[in-house]
């Protein structure tokens, strides 16, 4: 149990990956957690592991968190959620693609923000977190939308920390590189996202980012952790260049 003032959370893309793991890690902290994402059954095999609150939402349509933001004191709202579902030069990429990752990867965390900060503004309490990537700190080949949607976040939450200044409220960014997450498989497959990404590389494991969001959490509310950027050992900060250890 850990001594700061937040009793509870929202975590968004909590069926796999990262939000799972940040999901499981503030249950441990003590904190009541709502996991939110789009798999029913893995958010159902999550609660039995652990007391979350699942719910199962698809983020296009953000309308149905008001309800909850208007009866739960919300102290932390982690926006994992993320989409990539193609790997391609922008010319190539379908235009359905591209508004489905402005939609969930930008408008979704934003409207989460709006909704979360009114409360959190009147009790001076409270905590934004944003999984940015690297892609939007570095340029990045075949990955030009997501890049300006995670390059949007991280200016977002620069320019939302000149606007809270002497809420209380907190602003965080984490952007991680090679994460060994679902994200990729949508893009490139299960077994081709093993075979490019991770065989035989040192990846960056979702617990790790977990371990970071209570690291940020747990310090004195005078501290806010703008940045984080993260890398595996092995990957050169660009995103360029990453190397295989025998």
């Amino acid at each position: 149990m850990t001594s700061h003032p937040y009793r509870s959370a929202l975590v968004t893309g909590a069926s796999s990956g990262i939000g799972r793991a940040v999901a499981q890690r503030l249950v441990n902290d003590g904190l009541q957690v709502y996991a939110l994402g789009r798999d029913a059954k893995a958010l159902d095999s999550l609660a039995r592991e652990c007391n979350v609150t699942p719910i199962a939402l698809d983020l296009h349509d953000t309308a149905p968190l008001r309800d909850l933001f208007e009866r739960v004191e919300i102290d932390i709202v982690v926006n994992n959620a993320g989409l990539l579902p193609a790997i391609a030069r922008f010319n190539e990429s379908e235009l359905a693609d591209i508004d489905g990752m402005i939609d969930i990867n930008l408008r979704a965390p934003l409207r989460l923000a709006h909704m979360a900060l009114d409360g959190m503004i009147k009790r001076k309490r409270g905590h934004l977190f944003f999984i940015g990537s690297s892609a939007g700190r570095f340029p990045h080949p075949n990955t030009a939308v997501y890049g300006a949607t995670k390059a949007a976040i991280s200016m977002f939450c620069d320019s939302l920390r000149c606007d809270l200044l002497g809420t209380k409220v907190r602003v965080t960014e984490i952007a991680p590189g090679r994460v060994q997450t679902s994200l990729y498989r949508t893009a490139l497959g299960a077994e081709g996202a093993n075979e490019k990404l991770y065989d035989a590389y040192r990846s960056i494991q979702p617990e790790n980012i977990a371990e970071l969001i209570a690291t940020a959490i747990a310090l004195p509310d005078a501290v806010d952790v703008s940045r984080m950027e993260v890398f595996p050992t092995d990957q050169a900060a660009g995103g360029s260049q990453i190397v295989s250890v025998k």
